[in-house]
């Protein structure tokens, strides 16, 4: 095969390829949802509201989920200095899972004056998944430790999910990871000099000369009866 063809070949494969692993991603949607906390604090309770954006990200075999605050909730009544301040949440799994996934993130990376709403910096886990199929996830509990007191805010508005995953559970089996891998490292194995989608015509060719060839013998071989 010429070199032109044999790159055009080599192109038409690597589409494809490229095709397959794409309708193959697991689909994701993510909605901001608004939260309505409730937050039991030392110094009596506080209500905040806070829009809180999800996203989830393929890390091995699960996903690392994140929330991220756009507005603060509760306050403190006295200054907090750096890192004086430590946040974690909980996400509610729903869909074809259930349970929690714990949250966790960085303390506060400056001072946070008094009676300011506290910005929660990202909070994240890896979720791997038990099941296969869509699972949703919601904004639950979120849990603020400063200066050795603890304030816990409860979303009370029953908030929608953020996020909502297409999964496959360890061992289950995916479009995307299934089909021709090998234990040597996933590829095809080579036939000889030219590359794998270059060999598999060279099969179909072989194939189709064996037919022609069958064909005529059988031609042949009816000739000589007559």
């Amino acid at each position: 095969m010429s070199y032109p063809k044999r790159t055009a070949a080599l192109a038409s494969a690597a589409a494809l390829a490229g095709s397959v692993v794409l309708l193959s991603a697991p689909a994701a949607h993510a909605d901001v949802v608004d939260v309505n906390y409730r937050c039991q604090t030392p110094i009596g309770v506080k209500s905040a509201v806070s829009p809180i954006d999800m996203t989830g990200v393929r890390s091995g075999s699960g996903y690392k989920i994140t929330m991220s605050w756009q507005k603060g909730v509760s306050s403190s009544p006295v200054e907090l200095g750096k890192g004086a301040m430590t946040p974690s949440a909980s996400i509610v799994l729903g869909g074809a899972d259930s349970g929690t996934l714990p949250v966790s993130g960085p303390a506060n990376a400056a001072a946070i004056p008094a009676n300011t709403p506290i910005k929660i910096s990202d909070l994240s886990g890896t979720y791997t998944p038990k099941k296969t199929g869509k699972v949703t996830f919601t904004p639950g509990t979120l849990i603020i430790k400063a200066l050795g007191t603890t304030t816990t805010c409860t979303p009370t508005n029953s908030p929608k999910p953020g996020l909502t995953l297409d999964v496959t559970a360890a061992g289950g089996s995916s479009s995307a990871s299934s089909g021709g891998s090998s234990p040597s490292g996933g590829q095809l194995p080579q036939t000889g000099p030219e590359d794998n989608a270059i060999a598999l015509g060279t099969l179909g060719g072989t194939v189709l000369l064996a037919g022609a060839a069958g064909t005529l013998w059988l031609t042949r071989r009816q000739a000589a009866r007559r």
